[in-house]
């Protein structure tokens, strides 16, 4: 069975296509991928394919932006004591990282506070200001988090304390303006030209204000926290993730050199996938099973000793964090076949008593990835819950449990992740109306995994030129994804082999060239590979490199037996 089930090819433009290639130099192919990430004209292209800093937007552009400078340079100048509080995540972590060492370079007094992920959750507490007033702060700056805070932030101007809220979440209701300064680029009314920054974004575009510069060696910090938190990478995130990815792997930070050594990727190129699946789950691992606290150590650290032993704990706690995920999901994946009836049941929700609160999100990723369908997985303890929810390709999961807030204590997020808590004798009630409003707002299509085609191509279409173009495109990631081919009427050339952790190795032919292909997890299709007479193959492109030789190798993403196809369904 394959794991996708539909595939949509883009439309192809051949009139820009043209126009791209004679005044850009490039190939068609690229010229059709600018096009297919919403690129139409050449200003536009040369923009995409020459990121440069320069095309940043103007932080002041930001309604607020001015206040909060000003605020924070006022209590500089009277010595007031600032409190940064932030989020847990990779996003959180590198957001409180970046400014409070800005904030100590243009000596601003600064502590901080990240709450424990389990003990206190997701953003202010109700004990918010005892721990401002404990600190001896006048001024709380929050980072990735406090658009929704309306009742703590009231709480703290009552007593004096000023609020900067510099953030990216979704308000959960229209009126969010009690804070002296809200910087939160999807905010109603918010002017500010680009609504995708991260956390870490938004703060980054506060330090530039507040330091009058471009901050380029603090970029690897920007887009770790921005490609770890699935932002998109596009309009300014591009720029940032491009910039910063190539800072990242010539960092001079003590912490970040120590993970990347611990990682063994030192040296290394670093892309989105290097965020993605090495750095970003170990240093997401600290606040998961410890305390977010190890983490920003490593961020901040400046003694080589203490940042190789910050890094070998975080890897320590990323090892714990797979064992229990990978338990949680078994117990879940059981609960699931008693409890979840997928004709009825378009979300997925989930609960058990004490799961552990710190890999729920997780979690539900794999699930919504297992299923394609939305998914939240509670963690219940005395009565109480606390979930995490991520959501599928076309499903706005916030708007759907903005629906349902009459069964929830609190929630905050995204489109496509969100955290929420609930009282246990509520859950049912949570997902016969969660599920109601799925029913609602949920086609059937929304939930067929699809393979979304950049272009139809011929092996010949394929040469290093073209590989070495598509490295223009990167960093790849939300919003910018690896470009994805497909090629019909493909022939197996001698016997495919199978490798480790099921991957499956093969040449393929279409009558005139021959390339090689690797299919991780892909073991499955080995035999009908060998059986079938051709096959259609869905594919990304890349250079793969051996022993000083470099060669074009195609990796699977899925393969199409051309028999299998009755004639009304097969792609076209």
């Amino acid at each position: 069975m394959h794991t996708y089930k539909a595939l949509k090819f883009l439309p192809s433009n051949i009139a820009l296509q043209q126009i791209f290639r004679k005044e850009l130099g490039i190939s068609c192919v690229l010229a059709q991928l600018l096009i297919n990430r919403g690129v139409i004209n050449t200003a536009d292209a040369d923009k995409f394919l020459n990121t440069d800093l320069n095309n940043l937007l103007n932080p002041y552009l930001f309604d607020d932006m001015r206040k909060a400078a000003d605020i924070i340079k006022t209590a500089g100048r009277n010595k007031e004591k600032v409190m940064i509080f932030g989020d847990y995540d990779v996003d959180g972590i590198t957001s409180v990282a970046l400014l409070k060492n800005t904030l100590l370079k243009i000596g601003v007094d600064v502590t901080h506070y990240i709450p424990h992920r389990i003990k206190e959750g997701y953003g202010l507490s109700k004990n918010i200001l005892n721990i401002v007033k404990e600190k001896g702060a006048k001024l709380l700056i929050t980072v990735d988090c406090g658009t929704n805070s309306r009742e703590q932030i009231e709480h703290l101007r009552r007593a004096n304390i000023d609020v900067i809220i510099t953030d990216h979440h979704e308000p959960s209701s229209g009126d969010v303006s009690v804070a002296s300064a809200m910087i939160n680029p999807k905010i109603k009314g918010e002017k500010y030209g680009y609504r995708d920054l991260a956390g870490v974004g938004v703060v980054y575009k506060l330090c530039q204000a507040l330091t009058d510069d471009s901050l380029v060696e603090d970029l690897d910090l920007v887009s770790l926290g921005t490609i770890a938190d699935v932002a998109p990478l596009n309009g300014e995130n591009r720029i940032i993730t491009k910039v910063g990815l190539s800072g990242l792997a010539r960092t001079n930070k003590i912490g970040l050199k120590a993970l990347l050594e611990n990682c063994g990727i030192m040296n290394k190129k670093i892309t989105s996938t290097s965020v993605g699946f090495i750095l970003g789950p170990r240093i997401n691992a600290s606040g998961r099973m410890d305390t977010a606290e190890t983490a920003l150590k490593l961020m901040t650290a400046d003694e080589k000793n203490q940042a190789d032993e910050l890094a070998k704990l975080l890897e320590t706690y990323n090892r714990q964090r797979q064992k229990i995920e990978n338990k949680i999901i078994e117990e879940a994946l059981c609960e699931i076949e008693r409890k979840v009836n997928f004709k009825d049941h378009k979300i997925i929700v989930v609960a058990n008593e004490g799961w552990h609160q710190g890999v729920l999100g997780v979690v539900a990723s794999k699930l919504a990835d297992r299923f394609y369908r939305p998914a939240i997985v509670i963690s219940l303890n005395d009565g109480v819950g606390r979930g995490s929810g991520r959501s599928i390709k076309n499903f706005h999961l916030f708007n759907a449990l903005s629906e349902c807030k009459e069964f929830l204590n609190v929630f905050g997020g995204h489109s496509h992740a969100v955290g929420l808590g609930i009282d246990q004798d509520n859950v049912d009630d949570f997902k016969t109306k969660i599920n109601l409003f799925a029913e609602e707002n949920m086609s059937l299509e929304d939930l067929l995994p699809s393979l979304d085609i950049d272009m139809e191509l011929k092996l010949a279409d394929i040469d290093d030129k073209v590989i070495a173009e598509l490295e223009m495109l990167e960093p790849f990631g939300s919003g910018n994804p690896e470009p994805l081919f497909y090629t019909r009427n493909l022939k197996l050339k001698g016997l495919p082999q199978l490798l480790g952790r099921d991957t499956i190795k093969f040449w393929v032919n279409d009558g005139q060239f021959t390339y090689q292909a690797i299919g991780f997890g892909k073991g499955s299709l080995l035999d009908g590979l060998v059986k079938a007479g051709s096959f259609d193959m869905a594919y990304n492109t890349r250079m793969d490199s051996w022993q000083g030789e470099t060669s074009i190798i195609l990796e699977v993403k899925d393969i199409f037996f051309t028999e299998s196809y009755p004639k009304k369904t097969r792609p076209s």
